[in-house]
């Protein structure tokens, strides 16, 4: 097994625990695999999955990566058909104890990150992916950002486009910066703009 270069997408559902906490315990066993689903089956740029965890997909794609504009255009795909499916699960479960709390609760958050080295390992029929960036990866999520939607792009994947091809596509976002501290990683740099609710 030789590690590879790989991107590593994570939409990730935020809410989610306080939702599962709030409902009634069929009704979210309904919703949450049905949003996952809807994830799951928006992935027009090739990516594929090494696991669907309670909350999130982790996506992965090795070669060549799309283009920037590409990219944040496939999150806000994500983004855009996770809230039509918020909707129709909230019209098809309206009559259950709440319902209401679907689209009011929960919403999505989809990190971003480029590894230098990631393994690929089969386990059953999917790819288990190690190495340190799937750390830095799900580190990621752990962030202090306000609000739960949002697309977060690591430094370690803007730096692999070039300067122009950055500069024309986040000019046109509301971009803020941050960072996550590690005792083990250090200082891990995160670029990250809102998703409109």
């Amino acid at each position: 097994m030789k590690p590879k270069e790989t991107l590593l997408c994570i939409p990730d559902i935020s809410g989610f625990t306080s939702f599962m906490s709030q409902t009634d315990f069929e009704l979210g066993a309904k919703v949450i695999p049905s949003l996952l689903n809807k994830i799951v089956y928006s992935n027009d740029i090739g990516l594929k999955i090494s696991e669907i965890e309670g909350d999130a997909v982790l996506f992965y794609r090795s070669g060549a990566l799309p283009g920037l504009a590409e990219l944040i255009a496939q999150c806000r795909h994500f983004h855009l058909q996770f809230y039509k499916q918020l909707i129709a699960l909230r019209a098809r479960y309206n009559d259950e104890e709440g319902s209401e709390k679907i689209p009011e609760i929960l919403g999505l958050k989809i990190i971003l990150h480029f590894g230098e080295e990631v393994g690929q390992v089969p386990v059953g029929k999917r790819i288990k992916l190690i190495g340190e960036d799937v750390i830095i990866a799900h580190k990621l999520l752990k962030n202090d950002i306000k609000g739960d939607e949002y697309i977060l792009l690591s430094d370690a994947l803007l730096s692999k486009y070039p300067e122009t091809e950055r500069s024309n596509i986040l000019d046109k976002l509301e971009l803020q910066e941050g960072y996550i501290m590690d005792d083990h990683l250090g200082k891990v740099k995160y670029t990250f703009t809102a998703l409109a609710k």
